[in-house]
């Protein structure tokens, strides 16, 4: 090891010796650990209580002919901020109030450009009405306690809580494992303060029986603001975006090639960009890589599996050009979600999507003899805002295999945007190997190792310093 990795290591409190100590160690009430999205919320019950009592009375349900959601009181004059989709088309909705009063509500602005916010306002000029303090753009941190209040499937006043996994800046969205259901949509997210941060969406991606997929969406308050300002102001658009389709995950298989086309009668994710779902079936340790190529739209891949809020992966351009490329390891066998998406609203237009079964580096189709390998993977991305983060302010992302017992594993992490840092821990988050410069004449990082036990293992891609980003290469052989 470099004699900067040791430094690292050994000296202080703050530098890595006690960074691991503490944010690898098993999640405590002090430390949520370095997964956040598999955290337990460091929020107290006085908390929780409390934020429920503050807003729940300005949380209500929308009911439509068609279905039903939630919203949100945003001045004591009744204007209700909601999603588009939970409106659709319809001019006139139902609110109910969390004191039990019943509303008719019209529906007087949508967002632009397929962005999922409307606004409704009350019929009939009640009055006391309790409202959502609304948070100040950019106020929402990853790891923050997140609280969603709705009625998922009609059940009105619902509270579940979870935590801010991610924001992803590119396409301006938060990311939650507060569980969101079919009815949350529309309702708020709060922080621990009682503030609105965002407004749940869904991702739909299991159809219209789907309920949460351990993912979900808010759109942020920087767009919610000029939204309303829009609406107060009387620019708002009038009219109903087209409606929005609910198209079921398409099977793909291993070595499948499709031809698909973004356009009217694909789905839409929070941020107005078209996507089409495909599902496949997946082993632990199993290396796979995807790619969707496009000379009409600027890919974007992401790739989830349902029921786990521990499972996110996603790409832009690591196939070069407008391509989009994941290449990873599964962690478990079951299904998995594959969203073929573009970078940007609007964008439509056809594309290649391609589902590869890779061993020892290599790409082969699933009629290859060869059996999935346990290492030999070979993963671009990009490093920076939006991922999580070390208690020290540096960003990580967490890349995980299936290892033997006395197993000889060689990682290796290169970038030519910043200095590299490589964490490799167990299951158990106990620490096995960490390595800051492959050499003293790099800023690369290797790790040579013999595991310890038959597991699961956590490759952490990490930055040396705070604030280092972009692009890397991590190979696990």
């Amino acid at each position: 090891m470099a004699q900067a990795a040791f430094k690292r290591f050994t000296s202080g409190s703050l530098l890595v010796g006690a960074l691991l100590a503490a944010a690898i160690a098993p999640p405590s009430p002090i430390n949520p650990g370095l997964r956040p999205a598999l955290a337990q919320s460091t929020v107290d019950e006085a908390t929780t209580i409390r934020v429920y009592d503050q807003v729940s009375p300005a949380v209500v349900a929308i009911e439509t002919h068609s279905g039903s959601g939630s919203g949100s009181i945003v001045d004591a004059s009744g204007l209700i901020l909601t999603n588009a989709h939970v409106v659709g088309e319809e001019r006139v909705v139902t609110v109910r109030l969390a004191d039990g009063r019943s509303f008719e509500g019209d529906v007087v602005g949508y967002g632009q450009d397929r962005l999922d916010l409307a606004a409704v306002r009350l019929r009939g000029n009640p009055t006391g009405l309790p409202t959502v303090t609304i948070a100040p753009p950019n106020a929402v941190r990853v790891g923050q306690s997140a609280f969603a209040i709705g009625s998922p499937f009609g059940l009105q006043g619902t509270l579940t809580v979870g935590i801010v996994s991610r924001i992803d800046t590119e396409r301006n969205v938060i990311q939650t494992d507060a569980a969101i259901n079919p009815g949350n949509s529309g309702g708020p997210l709060l922080n621990s303060s009682g503030q609105l941060i965002g407004v749940n969406t869904s991702i739909f991606t299991t159809g219209n029986s789907g309920g949460n997929v351990g993912i979900g969406f808010a759109i942020p308050t920087d767009v919610v603001q000029t939204f309303l300002a829009s609406v107060r102001a009387g620019t708002a658009t009038a009219s109903a975006p087209s409606s929005r389709t609910n198209r079921e995950p398409a099977a793909i298989a291993l070595g499948a090639v499709v031809q698909g086309q973004l356009d009217d009668t694909s789905n839409v994710l929070p941020d107005g960009s078209l996507y089409n779902p495909y599902e496949f079936e997946g082993q632990a340790g199993q290396t796979v890589t995807i790619d969707m190529s496009s000379q009409d739209v600027d890919s974007y891949l992401i790739l989830l599996a349902p029921d786990r809020e521990d499972f996110s992966v996603q790409d832009d351009d690591s196939g070069g050009s407008l391509n989009a490329r994941i290449s990873v390891q599964l962690p478990f066998t079951g299904s998995y979600l594959i969203l073929a998406n573009t970078v940007s609203e609007g964008e439509s237009g056809s594309y290649q999507l391609r589902l590869n079964q890779s061993s020892g580096g290599q790409s082969t189709s699933s009629g290859g003899q060869s059996a999935p390998s346990s290492v030999g993977i070979r993963q671009q991305g990009n490093l920076g805002p939006g991922d999580r983060t070390l208690q020290d302010g540096s960003y990580f992302q967490e890349v995980t295999f299936q290892g033997r017992a006395g197993q000889q594993v060689v990682i290796s992490l290169e970038s030519p945007d910043f200095d590299t840092y490589l964490i490799l821990v167990d299951d158990a988050r106990n620490r096995i190997g960490e390595n800051d410069d492959a050499n003293a004449n790099t800023t690369n990082s290797q790790i040579a190792v013999q595991l310890p036990h038959d597991g699961t293992y956590s490759v952490l891609v990490n930055s040396y310093q705070q604030g280092g980003q972009g692009r890397y290469l991590l190979t696990v052989e």
